[in-house]
């Protein structure tokens, strides 16, 4: 029995001496979490890059119809669409969809919708579901207090984002930024 207990240790000795395997081992067991911050992290760097073309595609549009002086056609509304929807480049613009509305503040405070045009997938429509003609209109209140008699235009823009390879992240996920501007001439702005 001593002879068989001093032959497990001496095995276990020369176990612990052996270090030839050791930088295998510990590469076999670190690489799939290193792969795992990685693709995790190239997948967060897309998620915010798209992030960010949403919210500048949103004020981009805003801003284009905000310099409008009082009239604008439906072509260049268009044309702000179609301009707005390149920012999306590299990422594809067919989950794009852009919003803007023209809200009319009473000077009670009170936020009803005068216009609201959308392009979706390359598609210009002059009605949105959300937002009906004369139907109230949801501004935050600092945004009422500051346009009261006034209009203010609301971009949004709203963005299916798919991750790259879809292993850390594996939905669609859905993006939407929006910007509020007033009228740099004043008034209120129609499309004619």
């Amino acid at each position: 029995m001593r002879t068989l207990l001093a032959e497990f240790r001496n095995r276990l000795a020369d176990l612990r001496r052996e270090t030839g395997a050791t930088a295998a081992v510990e590469f076999a067991l670190i690489v799939p979490i290193m792969l795992s911050v990685y693709v995790g992290c190239s997948e967060a760097a897309s998620l915010l890059t798209a992030d960010r073309k949403v919210q500048v595609a949103a004020g981009a549009v805003g801003d284009l119809v905000a310099r409008s002086n009082q009239t604008l056609t439906q072509a260049q509304m268009e044309d702000f669409f179609v301009a707005a929807t390149n920012i999306m480049t590299p990422y594809d613009p067919t989950d794009l969809v852009q919003t803007v509305t023209a809200v009319s503040v009473s000077d009670e405070g009170e936020a009803t919708v005068l216009w609201s045009v959308r392009y979706a997938n390359g598609d210009y429509s002059e009605t949105v579901p959300e937002y009906p003609v004369g139907e109230d209109y949801p501004l935050p209140e600092e945004m009422i207090a500051i346009a009261r008699g006034q209009t203010v235009i609301a971009a949004e823009a709203e963005y299916a984002h798919t991750p790259l390879l879809g292993i850390v992240f594996d939905n669609a996920v859905t993006l939407h930024r929006s910007g509020l501007f007033m009228p740099r001439f004043g008034g209120t702005i129609n499309i004619i």
